[in-house]
């Protein structure tokens, strides 16, 4: 059988001149850009509003209904697939790190809860908050559709309001509470396990470039998470094994190679000491 590899879509799948934000229906989504419905990944984000639907969405390990108004987020280097109806109401909007962080000159995205690697990604929405995301929908949609005089700054002002109207409904107890500089010091060090975790799954290393000792950063994030600093670094290797073993044909060996470890006996015990199964055990019953 021939070697599968998990297709990296960047956004310009939408289009030739899409760079860094585009916006549609999802009326018809399907039809204009098919490799959606084929589990691949992407290197930006995806917002879904769903309004009224028939289908799903597989996240990763999630299979999220389109059975009710809610909003689903789709965070760069998820595997995911999309099916859904061709009469559709809602809208997809999608947008890079970068043209977020040029509001600011950095990066803060890892501020948002929603956005973190383990949420779950997607928000019901009552009668009341659907109306209200309508009209949000239409205010930046009709920036996107219009292109007036300095549009890609009043996109970027829209989008940073949807994505805290977002953080509103996901920690809605947490918006008048002082920034925790702890928390931001663990969103920066997920950020940095996405970057390195292949190469580096030792605490220390992480904490090097945090400028922290190995057991302040374990400590804030028994505190914060519940786990330590190496159960996040474990966790995030499990996320991209079970990846692997689901949407490729890569034998153990290889993949064990991929996620870095000198050998396939080791990744095997590493993998059955967290999830309980053997990385064969996995494949097999999420392929079933």
């Amino acid at each position: 059988m021939q070697k599968t590899e998990i297709d990296i879509c960047s956004i310009g799948l939408f289009g030739d001149g899409v760079k860094h934000f585009w916006m549609d229906n999802v009326a018809g989504l399907l039809e204009k850009y098919p490799q959606l419905e084929f589990p691949h990944k992407q290197n930006f984000y995806t917002l879904l509003f769903i309004e009224k639907a028939d289908g799903h969405i597989v996240i990763d390990n999630y299979n999220i209904r389109l059975d009710s108004p809610k909003i689903i987020i789709i965070k760069p280097r998820c595997v995911y697939s999309i099916n859904i109806n061709r009469h559709a109401v809602g809208k997809i909007l999608c947008f890079t790190e970068d043209f977020f962080s040029l509001r600011y000159n950095n990066n803060i995205l890892y501020q948002f809860h929603f956005l973190k690697v383990d949420t779950t990604p997607y928000i019901r929405l009552n009668l009341e908050q659907n109306e209200h995301w309508q009209t949000l929908n239409k205010l930046i949609t009709n920036e996107f559709e219009l292109k007036k005089r300095e549009t890609q700054k009043v996109l970027r002002s829209y989008l940073n309001i949807i994505l805290f109207e977002l953080e509103r409904l996901y920690k809605p107890l947490g918006n008048s509470k002082n920034k925790n500089p702890k928390i931001d010091k663990i969103s920066q060090f997920e950020e940095l396990i996405n970057n390195h975790f292949q190469s580096n799954k030792l605490p220390s290393y992480y904490a090097d470039l945090l400028n922290v000792s190995p057991n302040y950063l374990n400590k804030i994030c028994k505190e914060e998470t519940g786990q330590t600093a190496g159960d996040l670094i474990r966790k995030r290797i499990i996320i991209e094994a079970q990846r692997l073993l689901h949407y490729t044909n890569y034998n153990i060996s290889e993949i064990a190679y991929k996620l870095g470890f000198e050998n396939a006996s080791y990744f095997v015990t590493f993998f059955k000491k967290i999830t309980g199964l053997t990385p064969d055990q996995f494949r097999k019953t999420t392929n079933s």
